[in-house]
């Protein structure tokens, strides 16, 4: 029996302004990053903070995200909700922008950015949500539009910042002035936020488009497998942990069928690649996964490193300021943006490992552009503004192509059921990165050889890795239909 229509009409009306929220708390987490980042240093300076204080609490933020995505991803995982989570992760940010703004003394700004980075870790509840609600091909449109909507945030909060840095009044017992408006401005919208979700995000059931597919599949559905050569194979349990079945059928079958074919439960019950009831941790150690997990590495790790780079090399070489740092950062944001989209609409035609090879292939061509031209800048002013330009460009151009495919892959070939704990271990692994990139580019901006020359061997690691597990890096619902 088909559903009314007017149901169907409220369900996709529900996921509209679910996806808009969704969009609407990746676009804050953007400006948050874009305001607090231009008066950080300046107003730890204020409160006597020592030049290392700069590091700690830019490192604070991402520290307790890469903590808490995979406990807010297990929760998802386990309740099927995510609304209440968004809730939960939001009053972290009130709490923590609002430290932020009273801003005591330099402890309490580095807690306040601690406080902060336990909210940012709904961000893996979020992806494992969209992970559920979409089906396959949808999935690198969708996931590069959450991060084209941060990346829209990044280009939008330093227009905040024109007013903010004009703001001086007091609220109670407290003073704003341009250091702390960023905080209590974030507070207010992080607050308004609240009641956004309130009213507008839905736990959706799974995505319907995929209902059909399962009904053409009835092997999917069924408790017993039936199979032309082993008869009725019951799928559930893990096939892995009952031995004596195995063996019964290998007896009857080593004549006429590989030992390979024992593994046709698993392979039925689980459309994504894993053991229907197996455990997840054990599916994050497939070869395929550490390839992804390497790529999320490897891709914050250069992108951090190279933002810390980009400046200083930009003053002693280009003679930049404020407003040259600033409009360099702008058009990279509005490349960055384009090369979302542009991801969006390739995925239409091309797999997810095609989009990922292209990535990495101009990322190493810009890692060797840099060592070429930028280890060691020579030659006028013009020949060397074009050298860090390119550099630069084709340094960006890579990044969605890496970052939204790998993604879009990971969530594919790993556990439907576990995917909140799983995209919290992947945003985890980029926080690390995220720490390490800046600690380990900052140390070496006056040897540029071996900092380009880290990034390079990172990159040719991942593409070496890209390469033999090629074949693997393929959803494997997808390709089991090719086969069938």
């Amino acid at each position: 029996m088909e559903p009314p229509a007017d149901t169907d009409i409220s369900l996709q009306r529900k996921r509209k302004r679910t996806n808009v929220t969704i969009g609407l708390i990746f676009l804050l987490s953007g400006i948050e990053y874009a305001v607090i980042l231009p008066t950080v240093w300046m107003y730890l300076q204020s409160l006597d903070a020592w030049p290392f204080f700069l590091g700690l609490v830019l490192a604070a933020f991402s520290f307790t995200e890469l903590l808490s995505g995979p406990v807010f991803g297990y929760w998802s995982d386990r309740t099927g909700k995510t609304k209440n989570i968004i809730l939960l992760s939001n009053c972290f940010e009130i709490a923590g922008n609002f430290m932020y703004f009273v801003g005591i003394s330099k402890w309490f700004l580095l807690g306040s950015r601690l406080v902060a980075g336990v909210g940012a870790g709904a961000g893996a509840s979020i992806f494992g949500y969209l992970t559920r609600c979409s089906s396959a091909k949808e999935r690198v449109p969708v996931f590069a539009m959450a991060m084209a909507c941060r990346q829209a945030g990044l280009l939008i909060g330093p227009a905040f910042n024109i007013f903010l840095r004009y703001c001086t009044f007091q609220i109670g017992p407290f003073h704003v002035d341009k250091f702390s408006a960023p905080g209590i401005f974030m507070c207010a919208l992080w607050t308004l936020m609240q009641f956004v979700v309130i009213f507008m995000f839905y736990d959706l059931p799974l995505n319907p488009l995929e209902s059909p597919q399962h009904e053409h599949k009835p092997l999917l559905k069924q408790t017993d497998v039936q199979s032309p050569l082993y008869g009725a194979i019951n799928c559930d349990h893990d096939p892995l942990s009952n031995q004596d079945d195995f063996s019964s059928m290998e007896t009857a079958n080593t004549s006429s069928v590989p030992v390979t074919n024992n593994h046709i439960c698993s392979q039925s019950a689980a459309p994504n690649g894993t053991v229907k009831n197996g455990k997840p941790m054990i599916g994050l150690l497939r070869e395929e996964v550490v390839v992804l997990l390497t790529a999320q590495f490897v891709t914050f790790f250069n992108q951090t490193a190279l933002e810390t780079l980009v400046t200083p090399l930009a003053q002693t070489y280009l003679g930049f300021e404020d407003l040259q740092n600033s409009l360099l950062y702008f058009f990279c944001g509005i490349e960055m943006l384009i090369g979302f989209l542009v991801v969006r609409a390739l995925s239409r035609c091309c797999s997810d490992r095609i989009l990922l090879a292209f990535g990495l292939l101009i990322c190493n061509i810009s890692c060797i552009w840099c060592l070429l031209f930028l280890a060691k800048p020579t030659g006028s002013y013009g020949f060397l503004l074009a050298e860090f330009v390119v550099g630069v460009f084709l340094q960006v151009l890579g990044l969605p192509f890496v970052s939204v495919s790998q993604v879009s892959l990971f969530s594919k070939v790993t556990a439907e059921k576990a995917q909140g704990f799983n995209h919290g271990l992947r945003r985890s692994v980029g926080g690390v990165a995220t720490i390490l990139g800046p600690l380990w580019a900052a140390g070496l901006t006056q040897n540029l050889y071996i900092m380009l020359g880290t990034m390079m061997g990172l990159l040719l690691l991942i593409s070496v890795m890209a390469i033999i597990s090629y074949k693997y890096l393929v959803d494997p619902a997808a390709s089991e239909d090719q086969s069938s």
